[in-house]
C-alpha cells in the first residue's frame, strides 16, 4: 500500500528559504536591503592631473657599430697572419705581415734620395752665398748669378720632392705590416700564409666593433600618426630631435647597466613591415652585448601632459572593458562604490612611490577630485554596495 508523503514544517522551510536565495541572485539587492548590509572597508585616493613620462617598448637587434672589411694597400706575399679568429684586438695593431724587405729597402733607398737632395741644396745655397758677394763687387757676370739662384730653387724641389717618395715609402713599409684601424672581434681569415696579395681588391679579414654597439628597431607607422596626434593636441611632447634616451632588457629579464641615445630615425616607412627604422648607440665596454642579439628597448624622454595616473590593481575588467570604483555619494547622500569606466594607456613605473610602483595612464573616464578606491574592491560585491573610506592604512598616491 503506498503512502502518500506529507512535507514536514523543517521541509517547508528550506524551501520557503532556497526560493528566497533564488530570486536573490537573479536580481540585484534593492535599497533597503543594501543599507542594511555592512560597509566595505577601502581606501581611496584623489585623482589629480600630473605629468607623467610616456615610455616605449619595442623588441630590438644588436648589431656592431662598425664592420670594417680588412685589405692590404700594398701588394707582396703574405708572411704571416697576427691574430687569433674571434679574439679582441686593439686599433693600429698588426694583423698580417706581408713580405717586408722590398718596402724596408724602398725605404733605404729614399733616405739616401733624401740625404743628396738635402746636401744639394746646400752646396747651391752656399753658391748663391758666394756668388752673391762677388756680384756686388762686380766680379762675377749677372747671368752666374742667376743661374747659381735657379739651381738653389731647383735643389729645394728636388728635396721636396724626395721627402714626399721618403713618406711614401715609410708609408708603404708600414701598409705591409697590415693593421686593425678599429678595435674589436676578429672574424675569420679568408687568405692565408703564402698568398700572394695583389692589393686591396683582396679581402683579408673582417673586423666588427663592439663598442660602441649599435640597437636597431622599428616604430609602426600606426603608433607614430597616435603620438604626433597627442603631440598636436598637446597632451605629448617628444624628446627634442628624437633623441629618445634608451636602455635594454636582456632575454633573461635582467637590465643591462648601459644606456644610450636614439642617433637615427629613418622618415620612410618599410612597406613590409609597416615600420620606421630607428637606430641607437649604446657604450660595451666589456663586450657582454653581441652582434646578433635579441633584446628589449625601453624609449625614454617623452613626457604625458595633465594625465591621471593610478595604481594598477585599482583597474578592473568586466569583461567588456576596464573601470575603476569610486567612493561617491548615492541619492540617500550614503557613500557607495559606484563603477566608472576608463580609456587606459601606457604602464608607468615610478622606483619612487613606496608600496606601489607599477601606475596605469588613464586617458578617459576620471574627472579631477574623483574619490577612486584602490584597496578593498574585493568586498566589493556588487555596484552600488556600501563603502567606508579609511585612507590611514596606505601611502599611494597618484604622482
Amino acid at each position: 500500500m503506498r503512502q502518500s508523503f506529507v512535507p514536514s514544517k523543517l521541509s517547508l522551510f528550506l524551501i520557503t528559504t532556497a526560493s528566497f536565495l533564488i530570486q536573490g541572485c537573479s536580481e540585484a539587492p534593492n535599497t533597503q536591503q543594501q543599507e542594511a548590509m555592512p560597509s566595505a572597508a577601502v581606501s581611496t585616493i584623489k585623482a589629480t592631473t600630473e605629468d607623467a613620462p610616456f615610455t616605449i617598448e619595442l623588441p630590438a637587434t644588436l648589431s656592431g657599430s662598425k664592420e670594417v672589411e680588412v685589405r692590404a694597400r700594398v701588394t707582396g706575399i703574405l708572411e704571416s697572419r697576427n691574430f687569433d679568429e674571434g679574439q679582441t684586438v686593439k686599433k693600429d695593431q698588426s694583423l698580417f705581415t706581408i713580405n717586408l724587405e722590398p718596402y724596408q729597402l724602398a725605404v733605404e733607398s729614399a733616405q739616401a734620395a733624401f740625404d743628396g737632395a738635402n746636401v744639394s741644396l746646400i752646396q747651391a745655397q752656399r753658391d748663391v752665398k758666394r756668388l752673391g758677394k762677388l756680384r756686388a763687387d762686380k766680379s762675377v757676370s749677372q747671368r752666374d748669378f742667376d743661374n747659381a739662384s735657379s739651381a738653389q730653387d731647383i735643389a729645394k724641389t728636388n728635396l721636396a720632392a724626395a721627402k714626399v717618395a721618403l713618406k711614401e715609402a715609410k708609408l708603404n713599409l708600414e701598409y705591409a705590416q697590415v693593421k686593425a684601424p678599429v678595435a674589436g672581434i676578429m672574424g675569420r681569415e679568408f687568405v692565408s700564409e703564402g698568398t700572394y696579395v695583389a692589393g686591396p681588391d683582396l679581402l683579408l679579414t673582417q673586423i666588427t666593433q663592439l663598442d660602441p654597439i649599435r640597437l636597431r628597431f622599428g616604430i609602426s607607422e600606426r603608433e607614430q600618426l597616435k603620438m604626433r596626434q597627442d603631440v598636436e593636441k598637446g597632451s605629448l611632447t617628444l624628446p627634442k630631435d628624437g633623441h629618445w634616451q634608451t636602455s635594454i632588457t636582456l632575454q633573461d629579464g635582467s637590465r643591462y647597466e648601459q644606456t644610450g641615445e636614439v642617433n637615427f630615425s629613418d622618415v620612410r616607412i618599410n612597406p613590409n613591415t609597416g615600420t620606421s627604422e630607428l637606430q641607437a648607440i649604446i657604450p660595451n665596454p666589456d663586450f657582454k652585448l653581441r652582434p646578433g642579439q635579441f633584446v628589449r628597448v625601453t624609449l625614454q624622454g617623452a613626457v604625458r601632459k595633465n594625465a591621471f595616473v593610478i595604481p594598477q590593481r585599482a583597474v578592473l575588467d568586466n569583461g567588456t572593458g576596464k573601470f575603476v570604483y569610486l567612493a561617491a555619494k548615492n541619492e540617500q547622500g550614503n557613500t557607495v562604490a559606484r563603477p566608472a569606466p576608463v580609456e587606459v594607456g601606457e604602464w608607468i613605473q615610478k622606483p619612487e612611490s613606496q608600496n606601489n610602483k607599477n601606475f596605469w595612464l588613464i586617458k578617459s573616464g576620471l574627472n579631477e577630485g574623483d574619490e577612486v578606491i584602490i584597496d578593498g574592491m574585493a568586498k566589493i560585491f556588487f555596484p552600488g554596495m556600501p563603502v567606508a573610506v579609511n585612507n590611514t592604512s596606505h601611502s599611494d598616491n597618484a604622482e
